[in-house]
């Protein structure tokens, strides 16, 4: 496709059309960051830049989910079937009080509207199951998912993904800024940019983001029963380069595809 070429194509709309009728059916946005249909592609593509609003009666609620999921130890977590279709349509990320969630086992996120998962699920430690198939908008995972050793089955949209092997659409491009995000900054990111509105911790080391660097690379790697493109946030480039699918850090500022 040339730049000047409008997206989506009007061949990938009607081949998409039935889908995306039942994707509002349910009150979800359907995505066309690239094409989830066919080969052609755009060149480039952005990350998602939507912002929760934590003032929202969805957020309030599933916040009030998690409460009650902690409480109680409960090892099967589906908190979007306790949710309206509104409400679904208001959550684009989770709370990082999921990281709370150590008993659950089965965490099912079918049919959201989230564009990107937040690190923290790497502290649910005995997550084995992981289902967030129908998520049309969720593009990638953090590499903080790897931590969840226990993982041994994902249920996953992989046409969603960015570098499936089936359409292998292009990834974000990493910022080469890597120097510009220091202190307080980091707490105010532009998602568009880096992935995420906010990084607190090193996705490698696990120590607290303090600069001078925010170093990002993408990995793939299998997790559960999909291989994953996953998004690290390192501290340095030589904790990024102890990351054994990066090696060094002149590889960070690559695009990948994820393997079949």
């Amino acid at each position: 496709m040339t730049s000047g070429t409008p997206w989506p194509p009007e061949s990938s709309q009607r081949q998409a059309e039935r889908e995306a009728r039942s994707i509002e059916h349910y009150g979800l946005e359907f995505c066309w960051c690239f094409n989830q249909f066919g080969d052609e592609q755009p060149k480039q593509i952005r990350f998602h830049d939507d912002r929760q609003d934590t003032s929202a009666e969805g957020w309030q609620h599933l916040l009030a989910l998690i409460d009650e999921a902690l409480a109680d130890e409960r090892e099967v977590f589906k908190p979007l079937r306790e949710l309206s279709a509104e409400e679904r349509r208001q959550i684009i990320t989770l709370p990082s009080s999921i990281g709370r969630l150590g008993a659950v086992k089965h965490f099912e996120l079918y049919r959201s509207n989230l564009v990107r998962v937040p690190p923290e699920i790497g502290a649910m430690t005995s997550l084995e199951i992981f289902t967030p198939y129908t998520s049309h908008r969720l593009h990638w995972f953090p590499y903080e998912l790897t931590r969840c050793f226990a993982l041994r089955r994902s249920i996953v949209s992989t046409r969603s993904l960015y570098g499936n092997h089936k359409y292998r659409p292009p990834f974000p491009a990493l910022s080469s800024d890597r120097n510009s995000r220091v202190g307080a900054e980091l707490a105010d990111l532009d998602a568009k940019i880096w992935g995420a509105t906010a990084t607190e911790t090193c996705s490698v080391c696990g120590i607290p983001m303090r600069g001078p660097e925010l170093v990002q690379a993408w990995v793939s790697r299998r997790v559960g029963t999909d291989i994953l493109p996953l998004l690290v946030n390192a501290c340095s480039s030589d904790c990024l380069a102890t990351v054994p699918e990066v090696g060094t850090p002149v590889q960070a500022s690559t695009s990948g595809r994820v393997g079949s």
